[in-house]
C-alpha cells in the first residue's frame, strides 16, 4: 500500500473523528430533552389526520344519502356552470326569479348576508337558479347580481332550459316552483334553502325529534327573529351549520 493511500485513510479516520466528537453529544442531549420527536421521521410527511365530520344529518331517499343532481346550467358570466364546480365547496342552494316582487328580495337579502359573514372562505359558495329563464338571461341576472351586491365569485345565478330547471327543484330538491299566472309575478316557489356539503351531499340539522329539518326557511331575517305567524327565523342557524360542513 502507498504512503498516499495511508494518508487517505487517517484523513478519513480524522473527519470521523471531529464528527463524532461535535456531533454525538448534541444528538445525545437532544434526546435525553426529548427534542427528537417522531415528527420528524420521514414517515409523518404524509397527514393521516382525517377531517371531523359534523353532527349534522344527511338527507337519505331509500336508504341511500342524497347528492345534488347533475346539472349544467349558464351563470351571470355567460360561463357554464356545473354541479362539478361545487365540488370541495359548502353552498347554499335556492331557487328565485329576478322579476319577483315578494319572497326572492328578502330571500337574496339574507344570501347577501350570509355571503358577508364568509367572505373570507373560498370554499363556500351559493347557486340560485332562475325559474324563469326565458326572461332572466345572463345579461339580466348580472345586472341582477350587481343590484344586489352579490360578489363571491362562488356564487352562481344560473339560467338554462326551464325543463330541466323545474326538474332539478320539483324531482331533484322537493323545492317546489311552478308557473302559475293566477299569482302575483307569475310564478311561485319554496322560500326554503338547502345545505350542501364539499361531497355534494344535501345536509341539515335534526329537530328536536331527531328528525332532519332538510331545509333552511331563507324569507325571515336574523334581526326580525320571528314572522308575522310566529315562525322562527333559520339564518342564524344556517350559518351555524355552514361553519360546521365548512369544519368538516
Amino acid at each position: 500500500m502507498s504512503q498516499k493511500t495511508n494518508y487517505s485513510y487517517i484523513g478519513i479516520a480524522f473527519i470521523i473523528l471531529i464528527f463524532g466528537i461535535i456531533f454525538i453529544p448534541r444528538i445525545i442531549d437532544r434526546i435525553s430533552n426529548n427534542d427528537i420527536i417522531r415528527n420528524e421521521s420521514r414517515s409523518d410527511l404524509v397527514d393521516d389526520k382525517k377531517p371531523s365530520i359534523s353532527d349534522l344529518a344527511f338527507i337519505e331517499s331509500n336508504g341511500v344519502n342524497r347528492k345534488v343532481p347533475a346539472f349544467s346550467f349558464t351563470n351571470q358570466n355567460g360561463k357554464i356552470i356545473t354541479n362539478k364546480d361545487y365540488l370541495g365547496k359548502v353552498y347554499v342552494i335556492e331557487f328565485f326569479f329576478t322579476t319577483c316582487p315578494t319572497i326572492c328580495p328578502r330571500m337574496n337579502a339574507n344570501l347577501i348576508q350570509i355571503q358577508n359573514t364568509f367572505k373570507d372562505f373560498e370554499n363556500f359558495g351559493v347557486a340560485s337558479f332562475t325559474i324563469n329563464p326565458e326572461h332572466d338571461t345572463s345579461e339580466i341576472l348580472k345586472a341582477y347580481a350587481n343590484k344586489y351586491g352579490i360578489t363571491n365569485p362562488n356564487w352562481h345565478l344560473m339560467t338554462g332550459n326551464k325543463e330541466s330547471i323545474y326538474k332539478l327543484a320539483n324531482e331533484g330538491f322537493y323545492i317546489y316552483a311552478a308557473e302559475n299566472k293566477n299569482v302575483l309575478g307569475g310564478f311561485e316557489h319554496s322560500g326554503n334553502f338547502a345545505l350542501i356539503d364539499k361531497n355534494g351531499f344535501i345536509r341539515s340539522r335534526k329537530d328536536q325529534y331527531g328528525n332532519p329539518i332538510i331545509y333552511y326557511k331563507g324569507i325571515i331575517s336574523e334581526t326580525e327573529k320571528v314572522d308575522e305567524d310566529g315562525v322562527k327565523e333559520e339564518i342564524s342557524a344556517l350559518k351555524e351549520d355552514i361553519k360546521k360542513l365548512l369544519d368538516e
